[in-house]
């Protein structure tokens, strides 16, 4: 608690600083406690035709979108070794406001940040059209040019890392942009709106307006000056940010949205290594991952040793305050989410599974919940199909490789997807027949800023992370020339 206040304290200063048109604020409410810890200057429409307007004279205008890729990338390192400066405090503000470990955000989730701004400073100066060999007396080639002002909707599970994930190669590219966080984990971006000016990136590159879905985020999707819109987050959002996308200005758009990952355990695995993977999947950041792998399927030759092991393991990962050490599963990051993950469980129950471990509320105070396991899951129960957002492991058998398949595949969704096995041949035919946008295998999050990621089916387009990533924020433009009298073509 004293360490939280102290966080505070340093950063109202910062929180003051941003204002909105209105006047209104909106609360942040800390889930170790259900306490409130700040007001944030609440944006709306207004605001962000604001922000939108600021990024547009930048982009038009300033000085960003013409540096050389090189000043860029000084910059943009720059940056990253400010947020390792202050690596304390944002791991603390992450804690604070999104319930998530603070030895982990200190040990992954930040450097992360500062690693992915590095990767793209390497890249800024990096960026190369192509010349083409044309069919005719003509020269031709390509520009990769910045596509223009961005519009980045970010979720509250990852406040930090998505951050970047988006900011990072945009701004690399000579984007500039309006940032959305969510409303529920406002303060590090907040922090990184502040760290971005020390760092020297011009005025009106990077925009932080705070709000609620419903206006900001709907008005960055249907802005008429917003060139393209990166969003992370549900399914049911992501299809209202294509459809504003689609009725003002055609812009184009990645969404990065839910899933139900599957986990397939063969029966050739190492079953104390399997167990401790598929806990991994689900119960990490406490289960509020997109792609946490919630369907764990296990081949019946080894399933009922697979079950008793996990019963006693799920036991280890203890609840508790995420400024603990000691702590494994922090808490749910609001009481929306907290009785959301609840419901799915009574639903589980009603339904006719088994549950094995958790199911309950895990503190009197905050919105914790014991990581939870079902067994006897049918593939049509609503723990099965739902994506619930929570520490909630739906457990299920399959017979033989082409089950286990069909029975990964049977969702809407197609984000990440693991493999336990020994057998390369079972791992070469699973991984080529599982329809998602990653396969893990014999590991799972394994998360790299070099390896696109994003989904298939219901769980979006456009990836994240790697190359890829930065050219969602060009646009190539062909150039061609009549040449005359030339020796070759």
């Amino acid at each position: 608690p004293s360490y939280s206040f102290h966080l505070f304290f340093i950063h109202q200063e910062i929180i003051n600083s941003f204002i909105s048109s209105t006047g209104r604020t909106l609360e942040t409410i800390s889930p170790r406690t259900g306490e409130v810890i700040a007001r944030v200057a609440e944006g709306d429409s207004v605001d962000v035709d604001l922000a939108v307007a600021a990024a547009r004279q930048a982009f038009d205008h300033g000085p960003w979108p013409r540096m050389s890729g090189f000043a860029r990338g000084r910059v943009l390192s720059k940056f990253a070794d400010l947020i390792d400066q202050n690596a304390d405090e944002l791991a603390g503000l992450e804690s604070i406001d999104a319930g998530k470990l603070f030895t982990f955000n200190k040990m992954a989730d930040i450097p992360f940040a500062a690693n992915l701004l590095r990767y793209y400073a390497g890249a800024a100066d990096k960026i190369h059209g192509d010349v083409l060999k044309m069919s005719r007396e003509l020269h031709g080639y390509t520009l990769l040019e910045p596509i223009g002002v961005v519009g980045h909707i970010i979720p509250w599970n990852f406040p930090c890392t998505l951050f970047f994930s988006k900011v990072a190669p945009s701004l690399a590219a000579g984007c500039t942009m309006v940032v959305k966080p969510a409303e529920q984990t406002p303060l590090s971006a907040l922090f990184f709106a502040h760290l971005a000016r020390e760092a020297g990136i011009p005025d009106g590159v990077m925009n932080v307006v705070v709000g609620y879905g419903a206006t900001a985020g709907a008005a960055i999707s249907a802005h008429m000056d917003v060139d393209k819109v990166s969003f992370t987050g549900s399914t049911e959002v992501g299809r209202k940010v294509m459809q504003a996308a689609a009725l003002s200005n055609l812009k184009p758009v990645s969404l990065e949205l839910g899933g139900k990952s599957p986990v397939l355990i063969f029966d050739d695995a190492d079953v104390d290594k399997a167990v401790d993977l598929a806990l991994l999947a689900i119960f990490y950041n406490k289960g509020e991952v997109c792609a946490a792998g919630s369907r764990v399927f296990v081949q019946e030759g080894i399933y009922d040793e697979f079950v008793k092991k996990l019963a006693v393991k799920a036991k280890e990962w203890t609840v508790g305050d995420p400024l603990d050490p000691t702590t494994r599963v922090g808490p749910q990051v609001n009481k929306t989410q907290f009785e959301r993950v609840l419901s799915y469980i009574e639903h589980g129950k009603r339904e006719g599974a088994t549950l094995l471990t958790g199911g309950k509320p895990a503190a009197e105070t905050g919105f914790y919940i014991q990581p939870t396991v079902f067994t006897d899951v049918k593939e049509d129960m609503m723990i099965s199909r739902d994506e619930i957002f929570g520490p909630v492991m739906a457990l299920m058998k399959f017979k033989t490789i082409e089950e286990g398949i069909k029975y990964a595949n049977n969702t809407k969704y197609g984000l990440a997807s693991g493999i336990v096995t020994k057998s390369l041949d079972i791992a070469n035919t699973v991984s080529r027949s599982i329809k998602a946008g990653v396969v893990w295998i014999n590991c799972y999050h394994g998360f790299d800023i070099d390896c696109p990621f994003g989904g298939y089916k219901m769980s979006g387009f456009g990836k994240d992370f790697g190359m890829e990533a930065l050219h969602k924020y060009l646009q190539t433009k062909a150039v061609v020339t009549p040449i005359y009298n030339s020796p070759w073509l």
